[in-house]
């Protein structure tokens, strides 16, 4: 299959280097001050570095924002209502979501030690320096990078399991990987879907079970996706030059893909 492929020939550094000083990093600004998140995003404008997909004004509509863009940077007040933005990055720690690369923007320095235990790539104090967001930026697009290349590369050695159990009601099926249409993981629990089975499975976090499996034949499209790259059935266009992904199993169910792994998608594919 041609996707499979082109899995196997891309070269992980390939992608570290085409992101390096091309491609705007997406983010969300979350700040319950209007104005606040209109400086921030002027200057990011100015900077040319970051591309905003989104605002909010209170953490519970970031955490909504983040698990549905998957930006690649958060930019997260400190106090906000219903939620501040410590609690925002608790709790999607709490859910087992990966969160995006988080910089606080606050008028608030006694948090920044609290910031950093989270840890946070940075702490920014409000009026917020042009130059110090600059540098942060920087920062931020090389751990993009190293991001992407760590969620390509393929682990050594063989897959752990070569049988999966599907906890479905009172019965414990039995799949071969193979059969495995895709995984996906929401408040901490995985559900796995295969064409004739779906149910919960005994693995903790989408990292153990992608450990577990053939890199050749699973891809972390998502930080909550893990598909089979041989039950893919159609490559969907999305908004904003992202995809979904089109699965082959009953109800053929569609995949988001991350705005980092849409243009890795785009390299595997020729897109």
């Amino acid at each position: 299959m041609p996707f499979r492929a082109s899995v196997a020939a891309a070269s992980p550094g390939s992608a570290s280097n085409q992101l390096a000083g091309r491609v705007p990093m997406s983010a969300i600004i979350a700040d319950d001050e209007p104005l606040a998140r209109e400086e921030l995003r002027f200057l990011l404008d100015e900077i040319g570095d970051v591309e905003v997909v989104g605002t909010a004004s209170n953490g519970l509509e970031a955490l909504d924002l983040i698990e549905k863009l998957d930006p690649a940077l958060a930019f997260l007040d400190i106090q906000m209502p219903g939620l501040d933005g410590l609690g925002v990055v608790r709790r999607l720690r709490d859910h087992q979501i990966e969160p995006p690369h988080i910089i606080f923007s606050t008028a608030f320095d006694q948090f920044a030690v609290e910031a950093f235990k989270l840890e946070a790539m940075d702490y920014l104090l409000k009026p917020v320096d042009r130059e110090r967001l600059a540098a942060t930026l920087a920062r931020a697009r090389r751990a993009v990078a190293d991001r992407i290349t760590e969620s390509v590369a393929a682990p050594s050695g063989k897959p752990v399991f070569t049988k999966l159990l599907v906890r479905s009601g009172s019965r414990n099926l039995v799949i071969g990987p193979e059969e495995l249409v895709y995984a996906t993981i929401s408040n901490g629990v995985i559900t796995l879907v295969a064409a004739h089975a779906e149910g919960q499975s005994n693995f903790r976090t989408i990292e153990e079970l992608q450990a577990a499996l053939d890199p050749d034949m699973f891809w972390r499209a998502h930080r909550s996706y893990l598909v089979n790259v041989n039950r893919i059935r159609e490559v969907v266009p999305w908004f904003k030059s992202t995809y979904q992904l089109r699965m082959d199993d009953k109800k053929s169910s569609e995949i988001p893909v991350s705005r980092l792994q849409s243009r890795r998608l785009r390299e595997m594919l020729n897109l």
